[in-house]
């Protein structure tokens, strides 16, 4: 398969709709970070339900659903968000070091599953060496999307 520049599964597709993202981070960044938060905790669930539960279209719990993406939009986006703020001016910079100390300092807040230990030090160490501040959460919620995944799972296992 050729894509071309006007297909909309193009490469400048994509790096248009990433402008575009951008664009809505520097004119509304906490907006948008909430949104994202919401939006990635809500498809963890449809992707639970879907691909790991086997529900189907038919018995997909939507209340459930709508009940996560609230969880994302009220808790997971302001919370987080906000602590990624707090965590940049408690340990300003970007150095490997400081990285280190903001993952460090950020398990000890979310003090949660062990399984989190698994997967959450080595994308925050990544997250807070490379990543600007004003992007943290959506790397974040792009990885949480998995971890969403499982925690709709665990959470809602019969």
């Amino acid at each position: 398969m050729v894509l071309d520049d006007n297909s909309p599964t193009s490469v400048g597709a994509m790096a248009y709709m990433w402008r575009w993202y951008q664009g809505l981070m520097v004119r509304h960044p906490w907006k948008v970070q909430i949104t994202t938060a919401g939006s990635f905790v809500g498809v963890g669930d449809i992707i639970s339900q879907q691909v790991v539960e086997h529900k189907g279209l038919r018995n997909h719990d939507r209340a459930r659903t709508a009940k996560m993406m609230l969880i994302g939009f009220a808790f997971v986006g302001p919370v987080i968000g906000g602590w990624y703020r707090v965590l940049d001016r408690l340990v300003p910079g970007t150095t490997k070091t400081v990285a280190l100390k903001k993952m460090a300092l950020d398990q000890d807040y979310r003090d949660t599953l062990m399984a989190n230990y698994y997967i959450w030090p080595a994308v925050q160490i990544a997250n807070f060496y490379f990543i600007p501040l004003q992007h943290r959460l959506a790397v974040v919620q792009c990885v949480a999307l998995i971890w969403n995944v499982y925690l709709s799972w665990k959470s809602n296992k019969k």
